[in-house]
């Protein structure tokens, strides 16, 4: 008797993000992570949207990355704390991202930041998928580095605050030496990363991740943008009314029509 199609075992479309759950279960380790990401993603966000004015790309903060399809399906996740992917919808047919699923979207992160809590060493797990027994995961740097190769990973050790980047080379992480600022050139997007001491939100003084430009500009964040511009507006009126104030001294109106 032949085999009609309806007979055959189809295997299930692979999930996308709507199937799937958007965290891997774990909880955010500190208080200043939540605040470290937006500080992130708000001064860089210009910067992106001049690299992307057709608003093609997306930013993830403590979001799943699936890259292997498993049971239960947190298995095959892997969450930084901050990625940005390049030339990708911010959106899926009008839905709101819960995840990134790597096997449908094929792009990966260019890059991928980890806040550590500790000493970092769950961030630079190098365990290889192969031989671990049931139940267990591979390390995050091996992920990264192996099945997803992000092209650049950024591990910040908040209580210690001490950077580290790495940089995909010849499909191996190198560990990048900063240049003369302290900085890391992230070239792709025109950027340096680093570290910068000061007060964000309601935080005491502190060391903060931010980004610089190439020629070693800080890049601001909104408020900080919008204190600048007063600063220059009242800098202006200023000279604007020294100028006239010389003007009189040397009998000139300056409020005459010329």
């Amino acid at each position: 008797m032949s085999e009609t199609l309806a007979d055959i075992a189809i295997p299930p479309q692979f999930p996308d993000h709507t199937q799937l759950p958007e965290s891997d279960g774990t909880f955010v380790k500190n208080f200043q992570e939540h605040p470290q990401s937006i500080i992130i993603t708000d001064s860089i966000i210009q910067t992106l949207q001049k690299l992307h004015p057709d608003g093609q790309f997306c930013i993830g903060q403590d979001c799943g990355i699936y890259w292997r399809e498993t049971e239960p399906p947190e298995k095959g996740t892997v969450a930084p704390d901050w990625f940005y992917v390049p030339d990708v919808a911010p959106q899926l047919a009008g839905k709101i991202r819960r995840s990134y699923v790597l096997w449908r979207e094929y792009i990966p992160p260019l890059i991928a930041i980890e806040l550590a809590s500790g000493n970092g060493e769950e961030e630079r797990d190098t365990t290889p998928l192969p031989g671990l027994k049931e139940g267990e995961k591979p390390g995050k740097f091996w992920v990264y580095e192996r099945i997803i190769r992000v092209p650049y990973y950024a591990i910040y050790e908040i209580n210690n605050g001490k950077l580290e980047v790495y940089h995909l080379v010849d499909f191996s992480y190198q560990k990048m030496q900063p240049n003369e600022r302290g900085h890391y050139p992230i070239l792709p997007l025109g950027v340096e990363l680093g570290l910068w001491q000061g007060s964000y939100l309601n935080n005491p003084e502190q060391l903060w991740l931010r980004w610089w430009d190439l020629d070693g500009n800080l890049l601001l964040v909104g408020k900080e943008e919008a204190q600048l511009q007063k600063l220059r507006a009242e800098q202006a009126e200023l000279k604007a009314a020294q100028l006239a104030e010389r003007l009189r001294k040397m009998g000139i109106n300056p409020d005459d029509d010329l």
